[in-house]
């Protein structure tokens, strides 16, 4: 595992010094280019019980063929995915609820197992919110990795709507 996070240190390094150097596009080790954001979050509206304790169902898209680490990646090396929610007027907040991860290996250390999440997952965000419309901010911050190296963490602004009647 310390090989790993070794190799996503360096590909990470590799990365800010080709920014340093001016480059327009940063891509991949073999020059493909890389999104700009490796999730993206389907900004719902949502409806829910009003002064009840209940649970906000925000739901992100790894994209393409990356993934992100979960929230408990299994190593220490590794950054794990992670949800701040801000506080809001008439609005409680609980505790973030993510999903289990999934194991993934990768190609060069098959051995060596992390947690990830890919595709379509859903966090869960409990609130306690008075009637009416309100909108919660939060951000996502993530680690997105391909099959050979890992990008540095990114964060992505969430803007949670629902109604509370």
């Amino acid at each position: 595992m310390k090989g790993f996070a070794i190799r996503c240190a360096l590909a990470g390094m590799m990365l800010l010094a080709a920014a340093a150097m001016g480059r327009a596009q940063l891509g991949d080790m073999n020059g493909a280019a890389k999104p700009s954001s490796f999730v993206r979050f389907d900004a719902e509206p949502q409806t829910v019980a009003a002064d009840r304790m209940v649970d906000l169902a925000l739901r992100f898209q790894v994209v393409g063929s990356y993934h992100i680490n979960s929230h408990t990646p299994r190593s220490e090396f590794l950054i794990p995915t992670t949800l701040k929610v801000e506080s809001a007027s008439g609005v409680a907040l609980g505790e973030v609820l993510f999903p289990a991860g999934h194991a993934y290996s990768f190609p060069f250390d098959p051995g060596e197992k992390v947690d990830v999440y890919s595709g379509n997952f859903v966090v869960k965000v409990r609130v306690r919110a008075a009637a009416g419309e309100h909108t919660v901010n939060a951000t996502l911050r993530y680690q997105a990795c391909d099959n050979a190296s890992c990008y540095p963490p990114k964060t992505l602004p969430v803007q949670i709507t629902f109604t509370a009647k």
